[in-house]
């Protein structure tokens, strides 16, 4: 049975390719809450960028990340989801594997209070479990 959650904004973080949409659809099934993707926040600049090859800068991301914070000011957890529908539906993602190195190489996550570390080579059911122990 699904458990309605209020205030709580999940941020799964990771590379591409790890899983991150999986578990977040997951997720919000379980807890009934809405899941929004962050690459649907990209600026075309970025995905056509990406699609090239070629790495986002600092400064590529500072749009991008300021989009996803004005958002998750406004909304809290309770999101949207529908353009991951779309996506899925066409069965592409606009990211080549060969930026996967860079992603590994920016990605930083501060010991803070508040964030949670959950292994991600786990099963996807494993791992919707263990998030829905840690926010409930």
């Amino acid at each position: 049975m699904a458990s309605d959650i209020k205030g709580v904004a999940v941020v799964i973080m990771g590379v591409c390719g790890a899983g991150k949409s999986t578990i977040g659809e997951m997720l919000a099934k379980v807890v009934n809450c809405s899941f929004l993707d962050a690459d649907d926040f990209h600026p075309q600049s970025n995905k056509e960028k990406m699609q090239k090859g070629i790495p986002l800068s600092e400064e590529d991301r500072v749009p991008w990340l300021e989009k996803l914070r004005d958002h998750l000011n406004v909304c809290l957890a309770e999101v949207l989801a529908a353009r991951l529908e779309k996506r899925a539906a066409e069965g592409n993602h606009f990211m080549p594997a060969k930026l996967l190195q860079s992603q590994l190489d920016l990605l930083q996550i501060e010991e803070s209070e508040g964030i949670y570390k959950v292994d991600g080579t786990q099963s996807p059911q494993v791992i919707v479990s263990t998030i829905q122990a840690l926010i409930l």
